[in-house]
């Protein structure tokens, strides 16, 4: 690698730091800005409304509210960056420990939802766009269409109803079953690899069948997205002349589609998918209510009703860390995918 190639990888590497910092300083603006501007008195989410004055002063002083908003935001970006989310008003735990054990959930859920989106949905949306206007779009686009419109907590609910307690094919609400609790030693804290990396396959049986239904509600929304998008960009490509030069050398339709037309939207797509999956990690709040799934979206939701600021900010800024951390690596993959984003 030649001096220029060297400068030219630090100055990417310099561009990205930079914009990770500042996407990250202004998140955590906001997130501060929101905190000050809710009208929720932060002490008296500590110490309670029957606490003495001098409790509720020292308390005060302690949270450092007795300083000019500046410093209160240099004080705020200081703790956060040694991790430090303050306490939860609804749990007494610090507010960074209830999200390492309530985000591996979601992140469970979110996964194996995204991998069904984006094994039936690209598949579905490259049929949609090779048979466009045929009966073959139509089923796929209404799918998408019913995707978009069906509440999801009318599905999750209707999906309980059918497939638990009509059918019995899978469990419950909940993440494990109680039998199964405390039979695996936590490592990533995911249950389905946890339980697959130590060889308990019952666990594993019981965790994927009480994750299977919820995460096919959010499954279908990512289809009806992922399907969608994919049509919209293979439609283009089939239009354009390297296909009909394909063509016309003798190329097989099947290698002409996917390979040719689809290798060239993997680029946009990958940015479809990565947007899926970071609004599955972020928005399944609804969902995760229905299936009592005790995730990060659960968790956010019961803070903010018990007026749990720590919990709610910590929570965001989790769900901006995750967003942010989702975007490099998809700028990552762009490169691996796509040699002239190199």
């Amino acid at each position: 690698m030649n001096q220029a190639a060297i400068l030219g990888l630090l100055k990417s590497a310099a561009r990205i730091v930079l914009t990770v910092t500042m996407t990250f300083l202004g998140l955590l603006l906001v997130t501060f800005l929101i905190g000050r501007v809710v009208p929720i008195d932060p002490v008296l989410a500590a110490v309670g409304d029957r606490a003495p004055a001098e409790v509720y002063e020292r308390t005060r002083l302690e949270l450092g509210l007795d300083k000019p908003l500046w410093q209160q935001f240099w004080l705020y970006i200081a703790k956060v960056f040694q991790g430090d989310f303050g306490h939860s008003v609804l749990t007494s735990n610090p507010v960074i420990a209830d999200i390492a054990r309530v985000f591996p959930a979601t992140l469970e859920l979110a996964t194996v939802a995204t991998l069904m989106g984006v094994a039936l949905g690209i598949p579905a949306g490259v049929m949609a766009a090779v048979h466009q206007g045929r009966w073959q779009d139509q089923l796929v686009r209404v799918l998408g269409l019913m995707g978009y419109s069906i509440p999801v907590f009318w599905l999750g609910l209707m999906g309980l109803l059918l497939f638990y307690a009509k059918l019995g094919l899978v469990a419950g609400p909940g993440r494990q079953g109680v039998a199964f609790d405390d039979l695996i030693t936590p490592i990533t804290g995911v249950i389905l690899l946890d339980s697959a990396l130590q060889g308990e396959w019952e666990v594993f049986q019981d965790a994927f069948s009480h994750v299977i239904l919820p995460a096919s509600v959010l499954g279908y929304f990512s289809l009806a997205y992922i399907s969608r998008m994919t049509r919209s960009f293979m439609i283009e490509q089939l239009r354009q002349e390297y296909v009909v030069t394909a063509r016309v050398k003798g190329l097989s339709e099947r290698r002409v589609v996917w390979r040719h037309a689809l290798g060239n939207v993997m680029v946009p797509l990958l940015t479809v998918i990565a947007l899926s999956y970071a609004n599955l990690l972020e928005g399944s709040v609804l969902t995760e209510t229905v299936f009592a799934w005790p995730g990060l979206g659960q968790y956010i939701t019961n803070s903010l009703l018990s007026a749990d600021m720590n919990a709610v900010l910590g929570g965001t800024i989790m769900v901006g860390i995750v967003f942010i951390g989702i975007n490099m690596l998809t700028d990552i993959l762009y490169r691996l995918v796509d040699p002239r984003a190199r």
